[in-house]
């Protein structure tokens, strides 16, 4: 169907970026209720930085293609899907095989792009931009005129989760090494250097009753400072354990820790709430519902993009077969936004 076969990468086990292999084969046909997707763009977030050690709490086993989201336009569809909808660009949250130049995925779960959003742009919004979205306004229920610390204010996530509460109206303590400290004030966040500062001293200065949430993707024991700064009524969001990367032993234990701190604080009477934000929570039990709502707040997030609200950080864009150098340089933390890739 496709004279230009297809390209992916493999990720063959706990390698080096080197290690990731290029393999070539036959474009997949849709089968019923899919679409065939001509990638644009695909990205690096820190679930492969993790996969590509094997501490991703449920990565698949080895050998797989990685790749957690994609943007693209559908060149197939299977029996029952809309043929209007070949030549859209869309975007997919997938997990994993989005690094690949054709990408097999239900129909149900691709998501029109907007006219004008161009491929990368897109890309850096599809995962960071749905984790964003509903920590901030489905588990913390933010409201204008209220505080909240956002941890790696600069990371792929953080950019955009101040980005949104900023628009909603939300005042935002943000850390972050000192170089990124300018951008942050440029966007209105109050920088700490998590470095050479005590983050929580320097929290409670600010914010003496206490702030409204904390978003933590570092997980590990700084979860109990960030618990420690909420005001009554406050919401901790844990969405990650970075500080556990580069450790070795289990990758479900950083996971389970967390986990049960999180449900013995929520036991406690103590009128504040943690919770462990997992993206795809809910989809086993209700995938017609888990689909409705992702659809729902990756719209809004485009919406944001269109009108102003969130700008598309792009840190580099390199082709899919250069894909050792992007990992390299989106694991290096010398960059601000998203490592694209392009087929």
């Amino acid at each position: 169907m496709n004279a230009e076969g297809l390209v992916e990468v493999v990720l063959p086990g706990k390698v080096e970026p080197e290690g990731l292999q290029i393999r070539r084969g036959a474009v997949p046909a849709a089968g019923p209720g899919q679409v065939v997707i001509r990638m644009e763009a695909t990205g690096i977030s820190f679930a492969e930085q993790q996969m590509r050690r094997g501490k991703y709490y449920d990565q698949p086993a080895f050998p797989f293609v990685p790749g957690y989201d994609l943007v693209g336009t559908v060149v197939a569809t299977g029996e029952g899907v809309e043929p209007g909808l070949a030549g859209t660009r869309v975007a997919a949250l997938v997990k994993v095989g989005g690094w690949a130049s054709h990408v097999l995925v239900d129909a149900a779960d691709a998501v029109e792009v907007p006219a004008g959003i161009g491929a990368a742009e897109a890309e850096t919004l599809v995962v960071n931009g749905i984790t964003a979205w509903q920590m901030l306004h489905r588990k913390a229920r933010i409201r204008a005129g209220q505080t909240i610390v956002v941890h790696g204010a600069n990371g792929g996530v953080g950019s955009v989760l101040v980005q949104l509460a900023h628009a909603a109206g939300v005042k935002v303590i943000g850390t972050a090494s000192a170089r990124h400290h300018d951008a942050l004030r440029d966007r209105g966040v109050t920088p700490i250097d998590y470095r050479t500062e005590d983050v929580a001293a320097r929290v409670r200065e600010l914010a003496p009753a206490g702030v409204d949430a904390v978003f933590d993707h570092v997980g590990g024991r700084g979860i109990v400072d960030s618990w420690s700064l909420l005001a009554p009524g406050g919401t901790l969001v844990s969405y990650g354990s970075a500080s556990t990367r580069d450790d070795g032993g289990s990758k479900q234990w950083p996971v389970l820790k967390l986990l049960g701190r999180v449900w013995l604080w929520n036991a406690l009477p103590n009128r504040r709430r943690a919770y462990f934000f997992n993206v795809w929570a809910g989809r086993a039990l209700a995938k017609d519902r888990f689909r409705a709502r992702l659809r729902a707040d990756l719209t809004q997030v485009f919406a944001a993009l269109q009108r102003g609200d969130v700008t598309a950080q792009i840190a580099a864009q390199l082709p899919l077969t250069r894909v050792a150098d992007a990992l390299r340089l989106a694991e290096s933390g010398t960059v601000a936004g998203k490592v694209v890739l392009n087929p």
